[in-house]
């Protein structure tokens, strides 16, 4: 798969900028359906595969990845026999995609959904949206350029009850919020994803084109299919494949985007396996307002870190919410109206009865519900209609995905980080801001708009 040259790219820019202009909005399919194009059929383009095929007015016409057989296993699931292909931009070329669906590895993000905007097309991508913050940028800056509806795979934002979550924290309900912890917990120990050998790629995967502007390096299977996600090249490990979900939560309930200073510490303690990535990792944010935010990464035990195996806590004055993954639980302080007395030997009594009058200043709370693709998938049908903005539109997106690439910036670095949010700069390491961008591996090149 030849790579765009700079010139292909801008007559293909300006052809889709000609046809857009005037109103942003495509002449949708037969039946008023939304004609969809997926580029990426591995485990996460199935799952979302899934939740666009349970809505009557998504119609998949195109299917499209490097792997034949996800290729096949796709175009049965669909249905209707989609055209298929192993280059994504011929499927960007067809006049009869109204939107795609990008969920490839995280470094092919930042490329195609910029080059499927300027084609023309509304976009959803899976998050992480991108591998560094200048990509992030970029993809901004093409949607608005290209008046794209775009909305980014956080599909915890298209959730009742997290939105309801969400709502009391930001809203006071458990008072000032101190404290937000996360958590990945998952024992992978002793062989994680083992220690291959490098070997040929397999005869029927394009190893050159799966890289594409991601550094050479030899095929070894715990690169490519699923397990990419320990490299550094292709991804932002469990930070961002579970950590971004999060942070999405986290900024939504505080009312925040960025944090104002992050660190993080962590390594390969135990595992024994060829990754790159942490088995153990904690990252901490500052957030406006004084709330301190942790991530937490445990892969070599699986012992639960929170009430009832939260993945989230909002730890308040008045009380702490607990967040699953299909509910969440508000449980109540007990807090007295008494400062802490000075302990002295002379009067014990002072210490035995500081506590006196306390009582919880609110009420237990709980809430169910889930967070499934499919409501997410369906917002993103209807924005494509309407042209509204999307539950998590490409800059709230951007913002979530950057608070992760910034924690494993100060990680590589051993550093702590202030940042500022106007400029998306580093404030007090130029080392660190080095890293917010990347290079490609030519002749690939991101396309910047502003």
């Amino acid at each position: 798969m030849a790579p765009f040259t700079r010139r292909q790219f801008g007559q293909a820019a300006a052809a889709a900028w000609i046809g857009t202009a005037v109103s942003g909005r495509r002449v949708l399919g037969a039946n008023d359906r939304v004609r969809l194009g997926f580029i990426g059929l591995g485990n996460r383009g199935d799952q979302v595969l899934d939740a666009f095929l349970v809505h009557p007015d998504a119609q998949v016409v195109a299917v499209c990845d490097l792997y034949q057989p996800y290729v096949d296993f796709a175009a049965h699931k669909a249905g209707g026999s989609p055209r298929q292909f192993k280059d994504y931009r011929r499927l960007l070329e067809l006049s009869d995609v109204d939107a795609v669906v990008v969920a490839t590895p995280d470094h092919w993000h930042a490329l195609q959904m910029i080059e499927a905007c300027a084609a023309g097309k509304d976009v959803y991508v899976e998050k992480p949206l991108s591998l560094v913050v200048s990509e992030g940028r970029a993809m901004v800056g093409a949607a608005r350029r290209f008046s794209r509806v775009v909305q980014v795979g956080l599909q915890r934002r298209s959730s009742a009850f997290v939105g309801e979550a969400a709502d009391l924290v930001r809203g006071g309900a458990i008072g000032k919020v101190t404290v937000v912890r996360s958590f990945h917990i998952q024992n992978e120990w002793p062989k994680g994803i083992d220690a291959p050998a490098d070997e040929p790629p397999p005869a029927d995967l394009d190893w050159e084109a799966w890289l594409g502007p991601a550094p050479k390096r030899p095929y070894n299977k715990n690169r490519a299919f699923y397990r990419f996600r320990w490299f550094y090249d292709y991804s932002g490990g469990q930070l961002t494949n579970f950590g971004v979900h999060y942070m999405d939560v986290v900024h939504r309930a505080l009312g925040q985007d960025a944090p104002l200073a992050v660190t993080a510490m962590g390594g390969n303690f135990a595992i024994e396996d060829n990754r790159e990535i942490p088995d153990t990792l904690e990252a901490l944010w500052i957030y406006p307002g004084g709330t301190l935010v942790t991530f937490s990464q445990y892969n070599a035990n699986a012992a639960p870190a929170a009430l009832k195996g939260a993945e989230i806590e909002f730890r308040g004055t008045k009380g702490t919410l607990y967040l699953r993954g299909n509910g969440y639980e508000i449980v109540p302080e007990v807090v007295t109206p008494n400062a802490f007395p000075a302990r002295t030997p002379l009067d014990r009594r002072l210490e035995r009865g500081w506590r006196a009058g306390e009582r919880p200043l609110i009420e237990a709370k709980t809430g169910t519900g889930q967070a499934d693709t499919a409501d997410h998938a369906r917002n993103f049908l209807d924005c494509v209609r309407t042209r509204a903005a999307c539950h998590c539109d490409v800059e709230t997106g951007h913002r979530s995905t950057s608070a992760t690439l910034l924690a494993n910036v100060a990680h590589a670095l051993k550093a702590h980080l202030t940042w500022d949010r106007t400029a998306e700069r580093f404030t007090n390491d130029e080392e660190a801001n080095q890293r917010l961008r990347c290079s490609y591996r030519p002749p690939y090149k991101l396309p910047e708009y502003s």
